[in-house]
């Protein structure tokens, strides 16, 4: 081959080799996104499940309560901590009940590094643990800090800790009720599957940036799924949620957009014991912004069994479990300090379709235990390893939560009040309050509407203008035919042919 023909196609092929790199690297370079989580949960769902082994030491299996919470990540340690940027990560220690590891990522200019796990990020308190037999032990999970409340100080407001569970905060507030990414077959003689989030992507924020981009990987027998949650703190911390479910295997009850939260009495339920406090709860009521427009307020309990119950929907607005009551003197508890816990209300985005919202209810001897369960349930779900798009916000609110625009209702008691006989009847005491009222002639005529199932008798039924609030009372009488199986009521006020109120839906338990 001629000289000059020879370089021409050394040339040639060098500029192949750019182009093929550069090509190559172009591929590579695309930004890290939820449709690279979307493709992995894919493929996840495309493989039979693989159970995690639990290869955690014996030191950290055997650790109780306390001495797990003695660990703690070292906040000088804490990520972007020394880049001085608006959001910072911390990371949790395993052990306890956090037994499977949790890999976590850092995205830096669209490139995804993993964190790994080092001792040196944790102090060990007065545990006689070597940190050294501690290294490649991975991650139980992660939180969250911003300048919440005070420009000078970055306050805790997201956690990501245990299978897909995860809570948030608005300014001013304690933590109360949690999320979760998925609930699958919760409350079914079957038992429970808890999915759980088996890898993070936490996305490097701009110095100036006032929202977190996180993705996040869910694995379990029956489901593989990608999330995207977007933070944004603020008065009420905000959360929005893009996932994508894939079914490994058929379930019997998918629940999307799971809250989780604790009641153990209230207003409605007065204490089994002597306890000083009058309220103790998380939450109060689950509240409902139905396809129609039609709010429905349903106060909970704490049953002697498990309770279950929904409300048919298509393309609800909202629903959320609420914090009511935000007045120290309803709870007295200085320490667990309830009237700051958060309500959480979910926003469905796009059409969701026909399903139901689902509420459960679950026993509790005391306040430790998360006993209050709501999520919504398609009426369809897609087919083996066939996606299913969902997207909603979560509004962790306090000081102004969201309730109906014309009226609310502000409480309901439960008792049976003076008698001069022994009376079986159950009385309840609601109470309406909202500008409709004020908008009220003097003289008109306002009327309760009130349905009651098949297993309760309507003894009373008197709704009467409240003077002190400005509102309405609704006074109810109702007499279980079967002591022993629940009760449905529903109310509502009205006057002429306009609804007053939202509907108030109850459910006496049976004993």
């Amino acid at each position: 081959m001629p000289a000059l023909s020879l370089r021409l196609a050394r040339a040639c092929l060098r500029a192949l080799c750019v182009v093929a790199f550069v090509a190559a690297a172009g591929a590579h370079a695309a930004p890290f996104d939820f449709e690279d989580v979307g493709r992995r949960a894919a493929a996840l769902a495309a493989q039979p499940y693989k159970a995690p082994a639990n290869q955690l030491p014996k030191a950290l299996r055997d650790l109780n309560y306390d001495q797990y919470r003695d660990i703690r990540f070292r906040p000088s340690k804490a990520i972007w901590r020394s880049a001085n940027l608006p959001f910072e990560v911390q990371l949790f220690h395993p052990g306890l009940y956090y037994d499977l590891p949790v890999r976590i990522n850092e995205i830096v200019n669209g490139a995804a590094r993993e964190i790994r796990f080092d001792p040196e990020l944790f102090d060990y308190g007065r545990n006689k643990i070597d940190p050294h037999a501690m290294r490649g032990v991975g991650f139980a999970g992660f939180r969250v800090h911003f300048a919440l409340n005070n420009p000078k100080y970055k306050d805790e407001v997201l956690v990501f800790q245990g299978a897909s569970y995860f809570r948030a905060l608005g300014r001013d507030q304690r933590y109360g009720l949690s999320a979760r990414g998925l609930a699958v077959d919760t409350a079914l003689a079957s038992g429970e599957e808890f999915p759980r989030f088996v890898e993070f992507w936490i996305d490097r924020p701009d110095p100036n940036a006032k929202e977190l981009t996180i993705y996040g990987l869910l694995d379990s027998k029956s489901v593989a799924g990608a999330y995207r949650f977007v933070l944004r703190p603020g008065s009420e911390t905000l959360t929005l949620v893009k996932a994508r479910i894939f079914l490994r295997e058929n379930v019997a009850k998918l629940g999307i957009a799971p809250l989780t939260s604790m009641f153990f009495f209230g207003e409605n339920q007065r204490p089994t014991g002597r306890d000083y406090r009058p309220e103790v709860h998380d939450s109060d009521i689950l509240l409902i912004q139905s396809g129609t427009g039609e709010w429905i307020t349903r106060p909970l309990v704490n049953p002697r069994r498990l309770l279950v119950t929904s409300f048919a929907l298509t393309n609800p607005q909202g629903f959320g479990l609420m914090q009511r009551d935000r007045a120290f003197e309803s709870y007295q508890d200085l320490e667990a300090r309830y009237e700051l816990r958060p309500s959480a209300w979910v926003e469905p985005r796009g059409q969701w379709g026909k399903g139901r919202i689902e509420l459960v209810q679950i026993p509790t001897p005391d306040e430790t235990n998360d006993n209050i369960v709501a999520f919504w349930v398609p009426d369809v779900l897609p087919a083996l390893r066939t996606p299913l798009d969902v997207e909603y916000g979560v509004r962790w609110q306090r000081d102004k939560d969201t309730k109906p625009p014309l009226a609310w209702i502000t409480q309901t008691r439960r008792g049976h009040g003076y008698t001069k006989e022994p009376d079986p009847s159950i009385g309840f005491v609601i109470d309406f309050d909202g500008p409709v009222f004020a908008k009220l002639a003097p003289d008109a005529k306002v009327e309760s509407v009130v349905t009651i199932d098949g297993n309760g008798d309507l003894v009373e039924n008197h709704p009467y203008r409240n003077d002190v609030t400005g509102g309405y009372r609704l006074r109810l009488r109702v007499k279980q035919v079967d002591d022993r199986k629940p009760v449905e009521i529903r109310a509502f006020l009205r006057s002429g042919d306009t609804t007053l109120t939202p509907t108030w839906s109850y459910i006496l338990p049976g004993e």
